[in-house]
Protein backbone atom coordinates (compact mmCIF):
# COMPACT_ATOMS: atom_id res chain seq x y z
CA UNK A 1 0.00 0.00 0.00
CA UNK A 2 1.02 3.43 -0.68
CA UNK A 3 2.68 5.32 2.39
CA UNK A 4 0.59 9.30 1.84
CA UNK A 5 3.60 10.70 3.41
CA UNK A 6 5.52 10.26 0.33
CA UNK A 7 4.72 11.71 -2.78
CA UNK A 8 4.04 9.24 -5.94
CA UNK A 9 5.53 10.00 -8.93
CA UNK A 10 2.15 11.72 -10.05
CA UNK A 11 1.55 13.83 -7.05
CA UNK A 12 4.94 15.15 -7.31
CA UNK A 13 6.45 14.77 -11.08
CA UNK A 14 8.72 17.50 -10.46
CA UNK A 15 10.60 15.43 -8.24
CA UNK A 16 10.33 11.56 -10.48
CA UNK A 17 13.88 11.30 -10.60
CA UNK A 18 14.60 11.73 -7.10
CA UNK A 19 12.08 9.79 -5.74
CA UNK A 20 12.73 7.06 -8.10
CA UNK A 21 16.47 6.96 -6.92
CA UNK A 22 14.84 6.96 -3.31
CA UNK A 23 12.87 3.83 -4.12
CA UNK A 24 16.06 2.36 -5.99
CA UNK A 25 18.15 2.35 -2.58
CA UNK A 26 14.82 1.41 -0.06
CA UNK A 27 14.20 -2.00 -2.53
CA UNK A 28 18.11 -2.68 -2.37
CA UNK A 29 18.00 -2.61 1.94
CA UNK A 30 14.65 -3.68 1.68
CA UNK A 31 16.32 -7.19 -0.01
CA UNK A 32 18.98 -7.76 2.18
CA UNK A 33 17.13 -7.50 5.79
CA UNK A 34 17.92 -4.45 8.02
CA UNK A 35 22.12 -5.80 9.30
CA UNK A 36 22.77 -5.31 5.61
CA UNK A 37 20.75 -2.71 5.06
CA UNK A 38 22.78 -0.60 7.17
CA UNK A 39 25.95 -1.78 5.10
CA UNK A 40 24.60 -1.16 1.95
CA UNK A 41 23.55 2.49 3.04
CA UNK A 42 27.38 2.62 4.15
CA UNK A 43 28.29 0.96 0.69
CA UNK A 44 25.64 4.10 -1.16
CA UNK A 45 27.64 6.53 0.49
CA UNK A 46 30.82 5.07 -0.18
CA UNK A 47 30.38 5.16 -3.54
CA UNK A 48 29.06 8.77 -3.81
CA UNK A 49 31.72 9.65 -1.77
CA UNK A 50 34.38 8.74 -4.22
CA UNK A 51 32.62 9.66 -7.37
CA UNK A 52 32.25 13.30 -5.50
CA UNK A 53 35.89 13.18 -4.63
CA UNK A 54 37.21 11.54 -8.05
CA UNK A 55 35.26 14.88 -9.96
CA UNK A 56 36.49 17.38 -7.28
CA UNK A 57 40.20 16.48 -8.44
CA UNK A 58 39.27 16.66 -12.23
CA UNK A 59 37.32 19.54 -11.87
CA UNK A 60 39.92 21.10 -9.56
CA UNK A 61 42.46 20.66 -12.33
CA UNK A 62 40.37 21.95 -15.41
CA UNK A 63 39.56 24.92 -13.35
CA UNK A 64 43.04 25.90 -13.19
CA UNK A 65 43.92 24.97 -16.69
CA UNK A 66 40.97 25.27 -19.11
CA UNK A 67 37.23 25.70 -18.51
CA UNK A 68 35.89 24.97 -22.35
CA UNK A 69 33.03 23.65 -20.64
CA UNK A 70 33.24 22.89 -16.91
CA UNK A 71 35.34 23.45 -13.96
CA UNK A 72 35.78 22.43 -10.21
CA UNK A 73 31.73 22.32 -10.24
CA UNK A 74 31.06 20.51 -13.24
CA UNK A 75 32.80 17.89 -12.71
CA UNK A 76 31.69 16.35 -9.67
CA UNK A 77 28.11 16.58 -11.38
CA UNK A 78 29.30 14.55 -14.35
CA UNK A 79 30.75 11.68 -12.06
CA UNK A 80 28.10 11.76 -9.94
CA UNK A 81 25.32 11.25 -12.95
CA UNK A 82 27.58 8.68 -14.35
CA UNK A 83 27.16 7.03 -10.40
CA UNK A 84 23.76 7.90 -9.62
CA UNK A 85 22.67 6.28 -13.04
CA UNK A 86 24.82 3.41 -12.65
CA UNK A 87 22.56 3.17 -9.08
CA UNK A 88 19.36 3.59 -10.69
CA UNK A 89 20.24 1.19 -13.31
CA UNK A 90 20.96 -1.42 -11.10
CA UNK A 91 17.19 -2.22 -10.55
CA UNK A 92 15.07 -0.74 -12.88
CA UNK A 93 17.03 -1.15 -16.06
CA UNK A 94 20.43 -0.37 -17.63
CA UNK A 95 19.25 1.11 -20.24
CA UNK A 96 19.51 4.69 -18.14
CA UNK A 97 23.32 4.15 -18.51
CA UNK A 98 23.82 4.96 -22.03
CA UNK A 99 20.85 7.04 -22.03
CA UNK A 100 22.77 9.57 -19.57
CA UNK A 101 25.95 9.38 -21.88
CA UNK A 102 24.03 9.93 -24.79
CA UNK A 103 22.34 12.68 -22.83
CA UNK A 104 26.31 14.16 -21.77
CA UNK A 105 27.73 13.65 -25.26
CA UNK A 106 24.27 15.66 -26.57
CA UNK A 107 25.30 18.30 -24.34
CA UNK A 108 29.26 18.31 -24.43
CA UNK A 109 28.51 18.85 -29.00
CA UNK A 110 25.75 21.37 -27.81
CA UNK A 111 28.62 23.26 -26.30
CA UNK A 112 31.47 23.06 -28.43
CA UNK A 113 29.15 24.34 -31.73
CA UNK A 114 28.43 27.32 -29.59
CA UNK A 115 32.09 28.41 -28.50
CA UNK A 116 34.11 29.85 -31.42
CA UNK A 117 37.22 27.62 -32.50
CA UNK A 118 40.58 28.64 -31.12
CA UNK A 119 43.06 31.30 -32.72
CA UNK A 120 44.53 28.50 -35.08
CA UNK A 121 41.58 27.24 -36.49
CA UNK A 122 40.95 24.00 -34.53
CA UNK A 123 39.78 22.94 -31.24
CA UNK A 124 40.75 20.78 -28.72
CA UNK A 125 38.82 17.71 -27.64
CA UNK A 126 40.55 16.92 -24.43
CA UNK A 127 38.30 18.49 -21.63
CA UNK A 128 35.04 16.69 -23.64
CA UNK A 129 36.49 13.63 -23.55
CA UNK A 130 37.66 13.61 -19.86
CA UNK A 131 34.02 14.18 -19.22
CA UNK A 132 33.08 11.63 -21.03
CA UNK A 133 35.27 9.26 -19.08
CA UNK A 134 34.06 10.69 -16.15
CA UNK A 135 30.77 9.99 -16.40
CA UNK A 136 32.35 5.92 -17.15
CA UNK A 137 34.21 6.29 -14.44
CA UNK A 138 31.32 7.29 -12.39
CA UNK A 139 29.42 4.21 -13.36
CA UNK A 140 32.06 1.98 -13.00
CA UNK A 141 32.37 2.87 -9.05
CA UNK A 142 28.55 1.11 -8.75
CA UNK A 143 29.17 -1.64 -11.23
CA UNK A 144 32.78 -2.65 -11.01
CA UNK A 145 35.11 -1.58 -8.77
CA UNK A 146 35.74 1.47 -6.51
CA UNK A 147 39.85 1.15 -6.54
CA UNK A 148 39.61 0.29 -10.69
CA UNK A 149 37.68 3.64 -10.46
CA UNK A 150 40.10 5.77 -8.42
CA UNK A 151 42.80 4.50 -10.82
CA UNK A 152 40.99 5.64 -13.66
CA UNK A 153 40.32 9.02 -11.81
CA UNK A 154 43.97 9.43 -11.02
CA UNK A 155 45.46 8.76 -14.12
CA UNK A 156 43.50 11.27 -15.93
CA UNK A 157 44.45 13.74 -13.31
CA UNK A 158 48.16 12.93 -14.29
CA UNK A 159 47.61 12.86 -17.78
CA UNK A 160 45.51 16.40 -17.52
CA UNK A 161 47.66 18.18 -15.83
CA UNK A 162 51.64 17.03 -17.22
CA UNK A 163 49.99 18.62 -20.34
CA UNK A 164 53.08 20.66 -20.73
CA UNK A 165 55.76 17.77 -20.16
CA UNK A 166 53.64 15.24 -22.26
CA UNK A 167 54.05 17.85 -25.14
CA UNK A 168 57.79 18.40 -24.65
CA UNK A 169 58.74 14.88 -24.88
CA UNK A 170 56.15 13.98 -28.07
CA UNK A 171 58.54 17.10 -29.92
CA UNK A 172 61.68 15.76 -28.62
CA UNK A 173 60.98 12.39 -29.90
CA UNK A 174 62.51 11.90 -33.58
CA UNK A 175 61.93 9.60 -36.41
CA UNK A 176 64.86 6.86 -35.00
CA UNK A 177 63.37 7.21 -31.28
CA UNK A 178 60.16 6.25 -32.28
CA UNK A 179 61.92 3.49 -34.13
CA UNK A 180 62.85 2.20 -31.03
CA UNK A 181 59.67 2.25 -29.56
CA UNK A 182 57.85 0.42 -32.24
CA UNK A 183 60.53 -2.34 -32.41
CA UNK A 184 60.11 -2.75 -28.68
CA UNK A 185 56.35 -2.99 -29.38
CA UNK A 186 57.24 -5.91 -31.77
CA UNK A 187 59.67 -7.69 -29.69
CA UNK A 188 57.40 -7.86 -26.32
CA UNK A 189 53.71 -7.89 -27.96
CA UNK A 190 54.46 -9.13 -31.20
CA UNK A 191 56.97 -11.62 -31.39
CA UNK A 192 56.45 -13.00 -27.50
CA UNK A 193 53.04 -14.14 -27.77
CA UNK A 194 53.74 -16.91 -30.71
CA UNK A 195 56.99 -18.18 -29.13
CA UNK A 196 56.16 -21.93 -27.92
CA UNK A 197 56.33 -22.23 -24.30
CA UNK A 198 58.51 -25.63 -24.26
CA UNK A 199 61.28 -26.75 -23.21
CA UNK A 200 63.80 -27.96 -26.12
CA UNK A 201 67.47 -29.18 -26.25
CA UNK A 202 69.45 -32.00 -24.03
CA UNK A 203 68.53 -30.24 -20.72
CA UNK A 204 64.91 -29.07 -21.57
CA UNK A 205 66.56 -25.94 -21.19
CA UNK A 206 65.80 -24.25 -24.10
CA UNK A 207 62.53 -22.39 -24.03
CA UNK A 208 61.74 -20.04 -26.63
CA UNK A 209 59.10 -17.97 -24.52
CA UNK A 210 61.08 -17.77 -21.57
CA UNK A 211 64.14 -16.92 -23.42
CA UNK A 212 62.67 -14.46 -25.31
CA UNK A 213 60.88 -12.99 -22.38
CA UNK A 214 63.87 -12.04 -20.92
CA UNK A 215 64.93 -10.27 -23.82
CA UNK A 216 62.18 -8.55 -23.24
CA UNK A 217 63.06 -7.32 -20.01
CA UNK A 218 66.42 -6.54 -20.76
CA UNK A 219 65.43 -4.23 -23.55
CA UNK A 220 63.19 -3.00 -21.77
CA UNK A 221 65.47 -1.55 -18.89
CA UNK A 222 67.72 -0.30 -21.80
CA UNK A 223 64.87 1.38 -23.57
CA UNK A 224 63.95 3.27 -19.86
CA UNK A 225 67.31 4.34 -19.65
CA UNK A 226 67.76 5.57 -23.91
CA UNK A 227 63.61 7.15 -22.85
CA UNK A 228 65.72 9.24 -19.94
CA UNK A 229 68.63 10.21 -22.63
CA UNK A 230 66.45 11.81 -24.97
CA UNK A 231 64.63 13.38 -22.20
CA UNK A 232 67.56 14.75 -20.67
CA UNK A 233 70.15 14.51 -23.14
CA UNK A 234 73.40 17.05 -23.53
CA UNK A 235 71.90 18.29 -20.09
CA UNK A 236 72.35 15.03 -17.56
CA UNK A 237 75.22 15.64 -15.07
CA UNK A 238 77.53 13.33 -14.31
CA UNK A 239 75.85 11.35 -11.42
CA UNK A 240 72.53 11.43 -13.92
CA UNK A 241 74.52 10.29 -17.05
CA UNK A 242 76.54 7.40 -14.75
CA UNK A 243 72.45 6.17 -14.22
CA UNK A 244 71.37 6.44 -17.75
CA UNK A 245 74.56 4.92 -18.98
CA UNK A 246 74.06 2.02 -16.44
CA UNK A 247 70.81 1.32 -17.34
CA UNK A 248 71.64 1.26 -21.19
CA UNK A 249 75.04 -0.62 -21.17
CA UNK A 250 77.82 -0.18 -18.21
CA UNK A 251 79.98 -2.01 -20.67
CA UNK A 252 79.22 0.34 -23.46
CA UNK A 253 79.70 3.41 -21.29
CA UNK A 254 83.07 2.57 -20.21
CA UNK A 255 84.00 2.32 -23.81
CA UNK A 256 82.82 5.58 -24.26
CA UNK A 257 84.37 7.27 -21.79
CA UNK A 258 87.74 5.39 -22.07
CA UNK A 259 88.39 7.32 -25.38
CA UNK A 260 86.95 10.42 -24.90
CA UNK A 261 89.74 10.88 -21.87
CA UNK A 262 92.43 9.79 -24.16
CA UNK A 263 91.64 12.51 -26.07
CA UNK A 264 91.38 14.83 -23.61
CA UNK A 265 92.77 13.25 -20.08
CA UNK A 266 91.81 16.42 -17.94
CA UNK A 267 88.61 14.07 -18.49
CA UNK A 268 90.09 11.56 -16.34
CA UNK A 269 88.39 12.16 -13.30
CA UNK A 270 84.83 12.79 -14.54
CA UNK A 271 84.93 9.54 -16.85
CA UNK A 272 86.35 7.39 -13.92
CA UNK A 273 83.06 8.72 -11.89
CA UNK A 274 80.85 7.65 -14.80
CA UNK A 275 82.24 4.62 -15.54
CA UNK A 276 81.99 3.86 -11.35
CA UNK A 277 78.16 4.92 -11.59
CA UNK A 278 77.52 2.72 -14.52
CA UNK A 279 79.00 -0.38 -12.52
CA UNK A 280 76.76 0.30 -9.82
CA UNK A 281 73.82 0.73 -11.64
CA UNK A 282 74.50 -2.75 -13.70
CA UNK A 283 74.07 -4.09 -9.83
CA UNK A 284 70.88 -2.35 -9.86
CA UNK A 285 69.85 -4.28 -12.93
CA UNK A 286 71.09 -7.33 -11.41
CA UNK A 287 68.99 -6.83 -8.51
CA UNK A 288 65.72 -5.90 -10.38
CA UNK A 289 66.23 -8.90 -12.50
CA UNK A 290 66.62 -11.53 -9.71
CA UNK A 291 63.33 -9.69 -8.66
CA UNK A 292 61.64 -10.68 -11.64
CA UNK A 293 63.16 -13.67 -12.60
CA UNK A 294 62.87 -15.81 -9.46
CA UNK A 295 60.69 -13.22 -6.59
CA UNK A 296 60.54 -16.20 -3.94
CA UNK A 297 64.25 -16.90 -3.81
CA UNK A 298 65.12 -12.65 -4.24
CA UNK A 299 65.08 -12.75 -0.05
CA UNK A 300 68.07 -15.32 -0.26
CA UNK A 301 69.58 -13.92 -3.38
CA UNK A 302 70.21 -10.04 -2.81
CA UNK A 303 71.16 -9.63 0.56
CA UNK A 304 75.39 -10.41 -0.65
CA UNK A 305 74.82 -8.68 -3.36
CA UNK A 306 73.11 -5.46 -1.93
CA UNK A 307 76.47 -5.36 0.35
CA UNK A 308 78.35 -5.45 -2.86
CA UNK A 309 76.65 -2.89 -3.99
CA UNK A 310 77.07 -0.47 -1.29
CA UNK A 311 80.70 -0.93 -1.28
CA UNK A 312 80.30 -0.04 -4.91
CA UNK A 313 78.24 2.98 -3.95
CA UNK A 314 80.57 4.19 -1.38
CA UNK A 315 83.78 3.91 -4.07
CA UNK A 316 81.77 6.14 -6.13
CA UNK A 317 81.02 8.46 -3.55
CA UNK A 318 84.82 8.81 -2.95
CA UNK A 319 85.31 9.95 -6.51
CA UNK A 320 82.67 12.29 -6.40
CA UNK A 321 84.01 14.06 -3.75
CA UNK A 322 87.82 14.03 -4.82
CA UNK A 323 86.59 15.17 -8.75
CA UNK A 324 84.05 17.53 -7.75
CA UNK A 325 82.65 18.35 -11.44
CA UNK A 326 78.67 17.91 -12.69
CA UNK A 327 79.34 19.75 -16.11
CA UNK A 328 79.48 16.49 -18.29
CA UNK A 329 77.84 15.68 -21.48
CA UNK A 330 75.95 12.66 -22.10
CA UNK A 331 77.74 11.05 -25.41
CA UNK A 332 75.26 9.96 -28.03
CA UNK A 333 73.36 6.73 -27.10
CA UNK A 334 72.19 3.77 -29.24
CA UNK A 335 69.00 2.39 -29.91
CA UNK A 336 68.64 -0.60 -27.43
CA UNK A 337 65.73 -1.93 -28.89
CA UNK A 338 67.32 -2.89 -32.20
CA UNK A 339 66.91 -6.29 -34.07
CA UNK A 340 70.59 -7.21 -34.02
CA UNK A 341 71.59 -7.04 -30.15
CA UNK A 342 68.06 -8.38 -29.27
CA UNK A 343 68.71 -11.68 -31.26
CA UNK A 344 72.79 -11.78 -29.88
CA UNK A 345 71.47 -11.46 -26.50
CA UNK A 346 68.90 -14.49 -27.03
CA UNK A 347 71.47 -16.10 -28.66
CA UNK A 348 73.93 -15.43 -25.55
CA UNK A 349 71.13 -16.15 -23.52
CA UNK A 350 71.00 -19.83 -24.49
CA UNK A 351 74.24 -20.68 -24.32
CA UNK A 352 74.61 -19.70 -21.29
CA UNK A 353 71.46 -21.49 -20.04
CA UNK A 354 73.23 -24.78 -21.75
CA UNK A 355 76.56 -23.94 -20.19
CA UNK A 356 74.99 -24.13 -17.26
CA UNK A 357 73.01 -27.02 -17.44
CA UNK A 358 76.11 -29.07 -19.00
CA UNK A 359 78.41 -27.88 -16.02
CA UNK A 360 76.33 -28.05 -13.70
CA UNK A 361 75.23 -31.59 -14.47
CA UNK A 362 78.89 -32.92 -15.44
CA UNK A 363 81.06 -30.75 -12.36
CA UNK A 364 78.61 -29.26 -9.80
CA UNK A 365 79.29 -26.16 -8.67
CA UNK A 366 82.60 -25.60 -9.79
CA UNK A 367 81.32 -25.83 -12.99
CA UNK A 368 78.78 -23.02 -12.47
CA UNK A 369 81.70 -20.68 -11.07
CA UNK A 370 83.36 -21.31 -14.31
CA UNK A 371 80.49 -20.37 -16.64
CA UNK A 372 79.65 -17.63 -14.70
CA UNK A 373 83.24 -16.21 -14.41
CA UNK A 374 83.17 -16.68 -18.18
CA UNK A 375 79.74 -15.28 -19.11
CA UNK A 376 80.01 -12.31 -16.59
CA UNK A 377 83.17 -11.36 -19.07
CA UNK A 378 80.74 -9.70 -21.42
CA UNK A 379 77.79 -9.72 -20.09
CA UNK A 380 75.84 -10.49 -16.13
CA UNK A 381 72.41 -10.17 -17.74
CA UNK A 382 72.25 -13.66 -19.26
CA UNK A 383 74.34 -15.67 -15.88
CA UNK A 384 71.98 -13.77 -13.53
CA UNK A 385 68.98 -14.69 -15.70
CA UNK A 386 69.80 -18.18 -15.77
CA UNK A 387 70.89 -18.86 -12.40
CA UNK A 388 68.68 -16.73 -10.25
CA UNK A 389 65.70 -19.33 -12.29
CA UNK A 390 67.53 -22.19 -11.28
CA UNK A 391 67.64 -21.24 -8.25
CA UNK A 392 64.10 -20.37 -8.41
CA UNK A 393 63.04 -23.88 -9.35
CA UNK A 394 65.36 -25.42 -6.60
CA UNK A 395 67.68 -26.99 -8.90
CA UNK A 396 70.60 -24.83 -7.26
CA UNK A 397 70.92 -23.64 -3.80
CA UNK A 398 71.16 -20.05 -2.98
CA UNK A 399 74.58 -19.69 -1.78
CA UNK A 400 75.42 -20.87 -5.02
CA UNK A 401 73.24 -18.56 -7.10
CA UNK A 402 74.48 -15.77 -5.41
CA UNK A 403 78.04 -16.96 -5.38
CA UNK A 404 78.28 -17.65 -9.13
CA UNK A 405 76.38 -14.32 -10.05
CA UNK A 406 78.74 -12.15 -7.69
CA UNK A 407 81.88 -13.84 -9.93
CA UNK A 408 80.27 -12.67 -12.72
CA UNK A 409 80.17 -8.91 -11.36
CA UNK A 410 84.05 -9.33 -10.80
CA UNK A 411 84.69 -10.94 -13.68
CA UNK A 412 82.32 -8.26 -15.39
CA UNK A 413 84.32 -5.68 -13.20
CA UNK A 414 87.91 -7.00 -14.70
CA UNK A 415 86.80 -7.01 -18.19
CA UNK A 416 85.50 -3.21 -17.85
CA UNK A 417 89.33 -2.64 -16.66
CA UNK A 418 90.60 -3.96 -19.65
CA UNK A 419 88.82 -1.84 -21.55
CA UNK A 420 90.11 1.50 -19.71
CA UNK A 421 93.59 -0.22 -20.11
CA UNK A 422 93.70 -0.32 -24.07
CA UNK A 423 91.71 2.47 -24.59
CA UNK A 424 91.77 4.97 -22.05
CA UNK A 425 94.44 7.74 -20.64
CA UNK A 426 97.13 6.85 -17.81
CA UNK A 427 94.84 9.06 -15.14
CA UNK A 428 92.04 7.15 -16.22
CA UNK A 429 93.94 3.87 -15.63
CA UNK A 430 94.84 4.62 -12.45
CA UNK A 431 91.68 5.91 -11.13
CA UNK A 432 90.04 3.18 -12.59
CA UNK A 433 92.39 0.54 -11.23
CA UNK A 434 92.41 2.07 -7.81
CA UNK A 435 88.24 1.76 -7.96
CA UNK A 436 87.73 -1.70 -9.47
CA UNK A 437 90.51 -2.59 -6.91
CA UNK A 438 88.68 -2.02 -3.89
CA UNK A 439 85.40 -3.00 -5.38
CA UNK A 440 87.49 -6.60 -6.10
CA UNK A 441 88.27 -6.55 -2.32
CA UNK A 442 84.81 -5.77 -1.28
CA UNK A 443 83.36 -8.87 -3.47
CA UNK A 444 86.09 -11.40 -2.37
CA UNK A 445 85.31 -10.53 1.09
CA UNK A 446 81.93 -11.00 0.68
CA UNK A 447 82.48 -14.65 -1.00
CA UNK A 448 84.79 -15.40 2.03
CA UNK A 449 83.12 -14.31 4.97
CA UNK A 450 79.37 -14.11 4.22
CA UNK A 451 77.71 -17.21 5.93
CA UNK A 452 75.89 -19.94 4.22
CA UNK A 453 78.69 -21.65 2.26
CA UNK A 454 76.93 -24.41 0.07
CA UNK A 455 77.75 -28.07 0.65
CA UNK A 456 79.17 -29.68 -2.76
CA UNK A 457 77.25 -32.34 -2.78
CA UNK A 458 74.05 -30.11 -2.24
CA UNK A 459 73.15 -29.13 -5.79
CA UNK A 460 73.65 -32.40 -7.09
CA UNK A 461 70.93 -33.96 -4.26
CA UNK A 462 68.92 -31.17 -5.46
CA UNK A 463 69.33 -32.14 -9.46
CA UNK A 464 68.52 -35.76 -8.41
CA UNK A 465 65.26 -34.72 -6.20
CA UNK A 466 64.23 -32.79 -9.06
CA UNK A 467 64.73 -35.22 -11.72
CA UNK A 468 63.57 -37.66 -9.49
CA UNK A 469 60.26 -35.28 -9.11
CA UNK A 470 60.11 -34.73 -13.02
CA UNK A 471 60.16 -38.75 -13.58
CA UNK A 472 57.23 -38.97 -10.99
CA UNK A 473 54.76 -36.90 -13.21
CA UNK A 474 55.41 -37.86 -16.94
CA UNK A 475 52.75 -40.19 -18.13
Amino acid sequence: MHDPAVPSAKTAPAFRWEWHLLESISRIGSSVGPVKNLTMNALVLQQICVSLGIGLLLGLQRERTERSIGGIRTFPFISLLGTVCAMIGATNGTWIVPAGLLALAALVMTVNLAKNPDADGGMGLTTEIAALLLYVVGVLIVVVDMALAAVLGGSMALLLHFKAPLHRFAQAIGERDMHAIIQFVLISLVILPVLPNTGYGPYGVLNPFKIWLMVVLIVGLGLSGYVAYKVFGARAGTILGGIIGGLISSTATTVTFARKSAGEQSLAPLAALVIMIASCISLVRVLIEIGVAAPRSFAALAPPLGVMLAACCAIAGGLYFMSRTDDSEMPEQKNPAEFKPAFIFAALYALVLMGVAYSKDQFGERGLYVVAALSGLTDMDAITLSTSQLAERGEVAHPAAWRAILTAAMANFIFKFGVVASLGSRPLVLRVGASFALALLAGGAILWLWPGKSDPGDSQKRISATSAEMRSVEP
